[in-house]
């Protein structure tokens, strides 16, 4: 039934905005727990917050020891600049070429995988921005902005355009896996419990149900940190409650 429902409703928002949208919308995953490649994008986006490069270095490879291509680790890097900005994603892929040299000397050659897409030109980035927002959120936009967006209207245009635009329309991550970066790269941060709350609403729109939550917040206890883990499963719970309301 929910399969059923995506695929309704992003008919119809494509409808809407007409076509040429570049949707990457899941079905709701069938497993409750989280997948090797899985485990890998979260440690990936939760270190290279923290800037422990270190372990970012260990992860890194596990990644690609996993299945993770190099454009995939590379999509992974670049989005999180618009969350933890451009020292930490500088630094995650300064990290990532020497892993990647370290296992081309040991004579190990990964798979590239599939190239990034285009910004289409059909239309402004601030409208191909709306029409990705809208499809990951499942919220028609309002026609109004409020809150920060009505006090700063600047940094709502940033948003649109270069996180909705630029990155979410090079596609090789789905939207699924932009979500547990997100909320990967917010409970590591810390002290950003409103963006966290509403990315993991997000990330249960695209299918992530609250087991594999849970088992992204065991990962950041067992990996990062004990308490930044704590606050991740209070705002889970809150947002759980509120779902059930």
């Amino acid at each position: 039934m929910f399969n059923k429902f995506r695929i309704f409703f992003a008919s119809i928002l494509l409808a809407i905005f007409s076509s040429g949208s570049n949707a990457n919308t899941l079905p709701e995953s069938e497993s409750s727990t989280l997948t090797p490649k899985q485990q890998s994008i979260i440690l990936i986006a939760a270190l290279t917050a923290q800037g422990d490069l270190e372990s970012l270095a260990a992860a890194l490879d596990e990644g690609l020891t996993c299945g993770l291509t190099i454009n995939e680790i590379k999509e992974i890097l670049i989005q999180m600049y618009a969350y933890t900005g451009f020292p930490r994603s500088l630094n995650g892929i300064i990290t990532f070429e020497k892993v990647l040299k370290s296992r081309q000397e040991k004579g190990i050659y990964d798979e590239i995988g599939v190239e990034p897409n285009q910004v289409r030109t059909d239309k402004s980035k601030y409208e191909i921005g709306k029409e990705n927002l809208a499809l990951l959120t499942g919220v028609l936009p309002s026609g109004h902005s409020t809150g920060y967006a009505a006090f700063v209207p600047t940094i709502e245009v940033f948003l649109k355009e270069h996180l909705f635009a630029d990155i979410f329309e090079r596609g090789v991550l789905d939207y699924q896996t932009r979500e547990l970066i997100t909320v990967s790269a917010l409970t590591s941060l810390g002290n950003v419990n409103t963006q966290l709350k509403s990315h993991i609403n997000v990330s249960m729109y695209n299918g992530i149900i609250e087991s594999q939550l849970r088992d992204l917040i065991a990962l950041i206890n067992n990996h990062i940190d004990k308490d930044i883990a704590n606050n991740a499963t209070t705002v889970l719970n809150q947002v759980l409650s509120n779902r059930q309301q």
